[in-house]
């Protein structure tokens, strides 16, 4: 059995700042990876990806991207990105090594794989994030649907929906970049939105409207919707109307969709408004409205769920799906438990991702260097995230 003082599970860009941290704090640890490369999940993510979190914001700890990189990174950009942090650092990781189980005995975390093999550590960091776990409703009549049927994680480009008739289903960026890209390639789109969002520019005057974001995420839940109702009014007298009902009121996280490529063509007509979908006929879908429309393909733009699996009935999970944590990063179930890469917010998780990875490694060397709580801040006892 290998042992280490720390395990960190996932090797995207929460894993790689998070081991940067512990290498800084001088924690001996490893990193495992399922895939076969760094930032698995984002060598699969669709081509045209690009970043809606400028670069100075998405960078992690230790390394800004090149010069040469545009403002806004592509999925190409940052996943040359992640390959040169961890050629730079030197980051400690296994390839090919799944995560099948997680148990913690007498105050050890035992990690078992799916080659059977076993790793001992004093603590674990859980960086697997959320885009490893898609979420998939269950909508009435599935098997009956003669089409294709697919999540937004496994669409790659637009090619072969060239004069298809193809609904997505979702009202975030992901299901915004999707339908827009399909529609121009003459693909014939429906979008189905069940709930809504806020549609506010990418930049304001060329600055990121992330920059703004920074300082409004401090502010409570309440304001924050309120200004980014603000910004969406402004912008529909600009522009026009978004055309997308308002996001319902929650207190998980909401990002607004970010760009008015998609609004602009809802307005022209290209893309068509639909609400939520009742369920699957068999030539196409049935809304809530109770209209039927065929179609030849659905793309399921649905979201994710934190990848935590492994976990499976050792944690509690809060009302959005995530880990109940103290103090961002902690673990309130199990004692050597940390959670990199779980929170979102309108400044965005990249940004998220540097504070919590140094944090987590604050604790882990408090933890195996003996050090008091109270030289790095007891957590609250309430399960803020």
């Amino acid at each position: 059995m290998t042992s280490c003082d720390a395990l960190v599970v996932g090797a995207g860009p929460a894993g790689l700042a998070t081991s940067h941290a512990l290498s800084r704090a001088g924690v001996r640890h490893v990193v495992l990876e399922r895939g076969g490369q760094i930032g698995q999940t984002w060598a699969n993510l669709y081509d045209n990806l690009v970043l809606h979190t400028a670069k100075r914001l998405s960078a992690l700890p230790g390394l800004d991207f090149p010069s040469s990189t545009p403002l806004f990174p592509t999925r190409r950009d940052f996943l040359a990105y992640l390959h040169r942090y961890a050629d730079a650092f030197g980051i400690p990781v296994e390839m090919d090594t799944e995560v099948a189980s997680l148990h913690n005995v007498d105050g050890t975390w035992i990690a078992r794989t799916t080659t059977g093999a076993e790793i001992q550590a004093r603590a674990v960091v859980v960086a697997t994030g959320i885009v490893s776990n898609p979420h998939i409703p269950d909508i009435p009549g599935r098997d009956r649907f003669g089409g294709r049927v697919l999540h937004s994680v496994e669409y790659r480009r637009p090619d072969g929906f060239t004069g298809r008739r193809v609904l997505v289903v979702g009202a975030g960026n992901s299901a915004g970049e999707i339908s827009v890209e399909l529609a121009r390639v003459g693909a014939d789109v429906t979008l189905a939105v069940r709930s809504g969002a806020f549609v506010v520019p990418r930049e304001i005057a060329g600055i990121p409207i992330q920059y703004f974001s920074v300082g409004l995420a401090s502010l409570p839940n309440g304001a924050q919707r309120t200004i980014a109702a603000m910004i969406g009014r402004l912008s529909s007298f600009v522009r026009g109307p978004a055309m997308l009902p308002p996001p319902p009121r929650t207190d998980c996280p909401n990002v607004p969709l970010i760009g008015f490529q998609l609004a602009d063509l809802l307005r022209a007509g290209t893309i068509r408004l639909k609400g939520g979908v009742a369920g699957f006929t068999a030539s196409g879908a049935r809304f809530s409205d109770d209209s039927e429309q065929p179609f030849d393909a659905v793309i399921l733009a649905t979201g994710y769920r934190a990848a935590v699996g492994m976990l499976r009935g050792l944690i509690r999970l809060d009302d959005c799906g995530f880990a109940l944590r103290r103090n961002k990063v902690v673990s309130v179930d199990q004692p050597g438990l940390y959670f990199v890469g779980h929170n979102y917010d309108i400044r965005g998780g990249l940004f998220n991702i540097g504070r919590d990875g140094r944090l987590a490694a604050r604790w882990i060397k408090a933890a195996v260097h003996g050090k008091s709580r109270t030289s790095i801040g007891t957590p609250p006892r309430s399960s803020e995230k």
